[in-house]
């Protein structure tokens, strides 16, 4: 995974706000770049030091192995949640997933201004690292 798209995703992530969520396709279709597996993967190994509960599978579910923790964080934003949340709190029993039709973020102008640039700046750096250096290309 080029660190490149790294940052850019990281970027991305750290736009939504609290107590909105997006996809990991959503991801992918604002930068314009990769898709939901090159996202996720992004998530898993880099996505820590982010507000990596904000960014789910199109299903609304929490990250396997993450549920308890990202469902203190959506109660805490007041995410909108579908299902037996409260059962899952008390038990850790019970299906539940974030309402992302309701809770998907949408950018404002400001929003997409700053994703323009982040996406063109991956755009320019990803060209930049395929451009062969053969001395016959201009």
């Amino acid at each position: 995974m080029r660190m490149e798209y790294v940052t850019a995703v990281l970027a991305v992530v750290d736009l939504v706000p609290s107590g909105a969520a997006v996809s990991y396709g959503d991801v992918a279709e604002l930068l314009g770049s990769g898709g939901p597996r090159q996202v996720g993967s992004v998530m898993s190994h880099y996505g820590s030091s982010a507000a990596w509960w904000r960014v789910l599978k199109a299903s609304g579910e929490a990250p396997p192995g993450h549920e308890a923790e990202a469902l203190r964080h959506y109660l805490q934003e007041s995410t909108p949640l579908h299902g037996a949340y409260e059962a899952f709190q008390r038990t850790g029993e019970g299906r539940w997933r974030v309402d992302l039709a309701a809770a998907r973020w949408a950018p404002t102008e400001a929003d997409f201004d700053r994703l323009d640039v982040i996406s063109d700046h991956l755009e320019r750096q990803l060209h930049v690292l395929s451009v062969p250096d053969d001395e016959m290309t201009v």
